[in-house]
């Protein structure tokens, strides 16, 4: 049932975010645009609130519905710029949703930002460049893989599946290194896949995992016994792909691009790691207190194997069926 909740939430929050971006004109002019979610056909109570010394030039319009979200533009007169100055997105804590802010600077930087319910606004570090888009950048790969629900489903799969340490550390090292090149391929315009279908093969690469996981509890022979690394590094160019998907809406500096596209990668597995040793740690904890417990579910012919190998190929299921519903 956690898992069907979890699946849901992660549906409705993909379809939910804002989005600020913030890019220079000339002098004290920065262009604005602002998209705010749509809840029950109204704008969300989320207003974006720039820094005190900026003004629209001229009347904002009233936001228009775009048919998925409400949007509105204006220019505004920052005097002094934006370096060091605060910007807020008033109401964020009362919702579930993030907003992802996007700023150009006057000489070709770029920094993004997401704002959640936590954390509703930052101050625009006075130097965009170096250390400030490294740091941004891992912290956006790291937030993504952490609410990247399939990804992280495809993971644990791969805990449950291969037992032995050796083959674990060699699929994920082959996962990580197989979805790191498809994101820097897809990131530098070298390769193109439209997104749907690369969503959607995902999903499905989480229902062969679940396959896989009941054919080991029937004894059968088994891809992930042969082949492990092989298996997930195929997976891996896949999820690759969808990260990629992911970086493409955030935005690159154009003046650094390889240091942005390298952070965002080591915030990615920077999170997955996080998210491997906290399942680690939970079922050591388990075998401590609980032996039994851990005793049938290291079993790969238990009935928890065949619970879990189920409740991952469900939820991966409902994943497929809606984004193949979506195209």
């Amino acid at each position: 049932m956690a898992l069907w909740v979890w699946a849901g939430m992660a549906q409705a929050h993909a379809l939910d975010p804002g989005y600020l971006q913030l890019q220079h004109l000339d002098d004290d002019a920065w262009q604005v645009f602002w998209r705010k979610p749509t809840v029950q056909g109204e704008p969300m109570a989320i207003d974006a609130v720039l820094p005190s010394n900026c003004a629209p030039a001229r009347a904002e319009g009233d936001p228009q519905f775009d048919g998925a979200a409400w949007v509105s533009q204006w220019v505004a007169l920052c005097p002094g710029g934006l370096a060091g100055q605060l910007i807020v997105i008033d109401g964020l804590e009362a919702t579930r949703t993030d907003v992802l802010v996007r700023l150009s600077g006057p000489e070709g930087q770029a920094l993004s930002k997401r704002l959640t319910a936590d954390q509703t606004g930052f101050t625009v570090p006075i130097d965009m460049t170096g250390w400030a888009v490294f740091s941004s950048y891992v912290a956006l790969g790291f937030d993504h893989i952490l609410e990247g629900f399939d990804h992280l489903l495809f993971v644990f799969a791969l805990l449950v599946l291969i037992r032995h340490p050796w083959r674990l550390v060699g699929a994920i090292t082959a996962f990580t290194v197989a979805h790191s090149i498809t994101l820097a391929l897809a990131t530098l315009d070298l390769i193109r896949v439209p997104s749907p279908p690369v969503e959607a093969v995902i999903a499905l690469s989480i229902v062969l995992l679940a396959v896989e996981i009941l054919r080991r509890r029937e004894g059968g022979d088994q891809l992930t016994e042969r082949y492990p690394w092989l298996l997930s590094f195929g997976f891996g160019l896949l999820h690759g792909l969808g990260f990629a998907g992911a970086l493409a809406e955030i935005g690159l500096p154009q003046g650094d691009i390889p240091l942005a596209l390298l952070a965002f990668n080591v915030g990615v597995e920077a999170g997955q790691l996080a998210f491997v040793a906290v399942i680690l740690v939970t079922f050591a904890v388990l075998r401590w207190v609980a032996p039994k417990v851990t005793a049938v579910l290291r079993d790969p012919t238990s009935a928890g194997t065949l619970v879990m190998g189920y409740a991952i190929g469900g939820v991966a299921t409902y994943w497929l069926a809606e984004r193949v519903a979506g195209f």
